[in-house]
């Protein structure tokens, strides 16, 4: 029997969209390595990309096709249709100046972290995080708090795909966002980057919205002591409710 989901996807679709997540790892590729790429003829190939460069999709340089700025277009567009937007951009540079380290805002999106926004303050250490970047919720302060304050469903059917269910392991990150629910922040304490430690809060649209997360990163011998256990977790409480507050009369 043919699965519905098999039935409802188009495959030129998603011949298109291999190329464009192969050309998103290459940086830039021929025809020929596309086609070897993703695992099609060289004359599909030809025919996808010739459609995607009409399209304005992507770049060619000689025998080199690349993606164009307009997926920066279409997702900063998204971007801006998130309730308040120009005000979490505005307090995730404020926070970065004011702690001197590096400040994100992240989302969720399909189960992963998006990051969104990014300020490196003066001291801030060098990370991957760069704008839209992706990667696991569980492995990050914010991701983390996101995390604790989502249905437990959506929770639930996230967790199942990144951390394996019914481990010592996934028992000790639930109980850990049951934590963070009840206190109102996440603690990443060099668990995805040793030497680099992270406090995580939610931003929340009612009762059962979060829209993302601030996080407030640096090296561990920086964050310590009550700075990182209190004085931290406390400033980002309150920039956080300041946001809610202004998402509230929007």
């Amino acid at each position: 029997m043919t699965d519905t989901s098999d039935r409802s996807r188009v495959k030129a679709v998603e011949t298109t969209l291999d190329i464009v997540q192969f050309l998103h790892q290459a940086g830039s590729a021929s025809i020929d390595a596309v086609a070897d790429g993703v695992g099609i003829g060289t004359s599909t190939a030809h025919r996808h990309l010739t459609t995607l460069h009409e399209r304005g999709y992507i770049v060619r340089d000689g025998n080199e096709y690349a993606l164009s700025l307009r997926f920066l277009t279409h997702g900063g567009r998204r971007r801006e249709t998130l309730p308040a937007n120009e005000l979490i951009h505005r307090k995730v540079r404020q926070l970065s100046e004011e702690t001197s380290e590096r400040v994100q805002f992240i989302t969720e999106e399909h189960g992963e972290r998006v990051y969104m926004y990014t300020h490196a303050g003066p001291d801030a250490v060098k990370t991957d995080a760069t704008i839209g970047k992706r990667g696991p919720l569980h492995v990050s302060a914010a991701g983390k708090a996101i995390l604790a304050n989502l249905p437990a469903d959506r929770r639930k059917q996230i967790l199942d795909g990144t951390a394996a269910p019914e481990t010592a392991e996934r028992e000790a990150l639930d109980a850990e966002l049951e934590t963070v629910r009840d206190r109102g922040y996440a603690f990443n304490d060099e668990e995805s980057t040793v030497g680099l430690r992270a406090v995580g809060v939610p931003i929340r649209h009612g009762s059962d919205t979060v829209l993302g997360a601030i996080s407030v990163s640096g090296p561990a011998n920086r964050l310590t002591g009550d700075y990182f256990h209190e004085e931290l977790p406390n400033l980002l409480l309150g920039t956080v409710n300041e946001i809610e507050l202004n998402i509230e009369y929007l």
